[in-house]
């Protein structure tokens, strides 16, 4: 037999903090079960387990999310993502309309925005 994996597991200064950032990002609910304060907080859909650590973040993640629009352009979900607490780490946005951003979430953890699902299909 096989292993899957379960959750991907993130490290974090505030673990309940940073998983509401992301149930914001990716509209998915924390786990009703995680409270301001916990230890760990699950955003159980994405699969994504953020636990709370001492030591801060210190180096680029070798390790990161590429997030591609579903319903809305790439550069629509950056301003979206942005208004919520992302920051601009790197614009690879190319003049013909492909390449992608590089954010940071509250804790410097970066990830990618692609082109949305319509904006390859056409």
């Amino acid at each position: 037999m096989t292993s899957a994996i379960r959750h991907v597991t993130i490290d974090s200064a505030d673990a309940y903090a940073l998983a509401a950032f992301w149930s914001q990002v990716l509209d998915q609910p924390v786990h009703e079960d995680d409270h301001p304060g916990d230890e760990e907080a699950l955003i159980e859909a994405a699969g994504l387990l953020f636990v709370t650590v001492a030591e801060p973040k210190t180096l680029k993640n070798r390790v990161h999310v590429d997030l591609q629009p579903q319903d809305r352009t790439r550069d629509e979900e950056v301003e979206r993502l942005l208004a919520v607490g992302a920051t601009l780490v790197d614009d690879r946005r190319n003049p013909d309309g492909t390449g992608w951003v590089v954010l940071a979430d509250p804790e410097g953890n970066e990830f990618c925005v692609e082109r949305g699902a319509a904006e390859r299909a056409g």
